[in-house]
């Protein structure tokens, strides 16, 4: 994982690199299928329903989810558009209330995938060691749901 901060205080850059041992086809997959998605995208301690979850995987389509907190049902909603969808290869997604860019490539060697998720215009808050927890626990979270679907 890199951080790295821009000119912008409150807007920086995040890098997060992890390997699954599931081929590319199998974990871009589970991005893009709300059925899977809703098994891992949200961190420990909450959930997201399947039917709180809209996906239209190509460039300009929709890609909303509501995350749902495990304690106390405050819901947390996201909205975003894909930039770029090149299957197995690429998601790129403009998240709409924060301007973050999101992009994911997948790598395949061997019949494992590396996962290099680059985002920029990250606001702090999404920086800080609390939140680059949660998205290694959505990672945790995708890794046992590969490896269960195997």
């Amino acid at each position: 994982m890199t951080l790295q901060d821009t000119a912008d205080s409150d807007l920086g850059e995040l890098t997060l690199t992890r390997v699954f041992d599931a081929p590319r086809e199998r974990v871009f997959r589970a991005f893009v299928e709300p059925e899977q998605l809703a098994r891992f995208w949200s961190p420990a301690g909450t959930s997201l329903p399947v039917e709180k979850i809209r996906i239209d995987p190509r460039p300009g389509g929709v890609f909303e989810t509501v995350m749902v907190s495990d304690a106390d049902g405050t819901e947390y909603p996201m909205s975003a558009t894909f930039i770029d969808v090149v299957e197995p290869e690429k998601i790129a997604f403009t998240v709409a209330a924060t301007g973050l860019v999101s992009t994911m490539t997948f790598t395949e060697t061997d019949g494992r995938t590396e996962l290099v998720v680059h985002q920029t215009r990250v606001p702090a808050m999404f920086r800080s060691p609390e939140a680059v927890a949660g998205l290694h626990s959505s990672f945790d979270r995708l890794t046992q749901h590969l490896a269960q679907a195997a």
